[in-house]
């Protein structure tokens, strides 16, 4: 009888690829098309938009007096936060590994770090409480978010009459770029003419260039791209803007101990069972500072405009109404209201409606002769109604 592969298996040695496979690390894609602000150089960083814009009068008649005019500035906010993750790892593991382990886990954290960024500048996802609302409610405040019926027509929805590049156009803003997911390239690729002839594409041999009346296509691959809330994201962004606090700083600990942020039970004590730990930090802010401007001059608008998917998110509706105090009160029109960094205002009746998802909110109500107002606003599973009154300054 032969010696069979049972018998043997104890003296047979297994090969080890000295490769990892692997697809490379992935980068924010946001941060790769906004437009980066020099460093903060503390947690918070001021910066003044154009609030107000000067007019000019025409002037009858030689003796006629001339008008008067005014401008303003207002403040907007790069509040920097932290994103931060330890990776605990044994000793024995380390000596023991035929890589480098560190050198593996470094460029994934990193990757990891983009992708938050972009889920929660974006999309919202994890926002800290110090930001502005993402570039997604921004847009379904200012309208700027356009549905997609049962057969939709691709071509209508991006590039026709309130399509989403129309959308952007009419707020005043060209757009420099389009984000999607990667379904989107297929949606593309088959637009045809109503006598079968392909739009997009004309071969199927060469390479596709992916743009929108000349604004670049990214598919982002970080994971960050979130389908059930948009299918496609465009606008001018470099009016978005973001600052770094600190950049990627890695440190290798080898004492301490790390606690379970829940229960606050000590998780792992490094010196005691032999262990390292890779803490890898991060710190930004960002802003859609959104100034006055001709087209423009109430800052309602947005730079950017998406396209729903075909079941569009579900949104609560959070109505403000704005009278004064006198003792038969009367409402107030034109008056701001700014709901993290999203601005409205009251049409005739006192009235502002936001459409939000579930959260907490901060919501400022001001107007030039009252004090200002500040609301937090809860949103979850039904309508938000704010009766808002405003006091007179003396």
């Amino acid at each position: 009888m032969p010696i069979s592969r049972e018998q043997a298996e104890a003296l047979i040695q297994e090969q080890l690829i000295n490769t990892i496979q692997q697809d490379t690390p992935k980068s924010s894609v946001f941060m790769g098309m906004a437009r980066k602000l020099p460093n903060m150089t503390s947690k918070q960083t001021r910066m003044p938009v154009l609030d107000m814009l000067p007019m000019a009068y025409w002037v009858n008649g030689d003796m006629g007096f001339k008008q008067t005019s005014e401008q303003a500035w207002d403040n907007v906010y790069l509040t920097a936060a932290e994103l931060a993750v330890i990776v605990p790892i044994p000793e024995a593991v380390l000596d023991d590994a035929s890589f480098d382990i560190l050198g593996e886990v470094q460029p994934r954290v990193v990757e990891a770090i983009g992708q938050r960024v972009d889920s929660a500048v974006i999309f919202g996802i994890n926002r800290p409480s110090d930001w502005d609302l993402d570039i997604i409610s921004r847009a379904r405040q200012a309208g700027n978010n356009v549905s997609v019926a049962s057969n939709p027509d691709y071509y209508d929805l991006i590039m026709g009459e309130n399509g989403v590049i129309s959308k952007v156009e009419e707020d005043g803003y060209m757009a420099t770029g389009v984000i999607s997911g990667m379904g989107m390239r297929a949606k593309l690729r088959g637009l045809k003419t109503e006598y079968g002839q392909p739009i997009f594409k004309t071969d199927m041999q060469g390479s596709t260039q992916y743009a929108l009346d000349g604004a670049p296509m990214y598919f982002p691959d970080n994971g960050s791209f979130d389908n059930s809330v948009c299918q496609m994201i465009v606008g001018d962004f470099k009016r978005a803007v973001y600052a770094i606090r600190q950049d990627i700083t890695v440190k290798i600990l080898d004492q301490g101990v790390i606690q379970n942020p829940t229960t606050k039970e000590i998780v792992y004590n490094l010196a005691q069972q032999d262990m390292i730990a890779l803490r890898v930090v991060f710190r930004m802010g960002w802003a859609l500072p959104n100034p006055a401007t001709r087209i423009d001059e109430d800052r309602v608008g947005c730079p950017f405009a998406y396209l729903e998917p075909a079941t569009a998110v579900t949104t609560r509706a959070v109505t403000f109404t704005v009278t004064d105090n006198a003792e038969m009160p009367k409402a107030i029109g034109g008056v701001v209201v700014e709901m993290n960094g999203a601005r409205l205002k009251t049409n005739a009746s006192g009235i502002a409606v936001f459409n939000l998802r579930a959260g907490t909110y901060t919501a400022k109500i001001k107007k030039k002769g009252f004090s200002t107002v500040t609301e937090t606003v809860v949103v979850s599973g039904a309508a938000v109604s704010k009766e808002i009154t405003l006091i007179a300054n003396d």
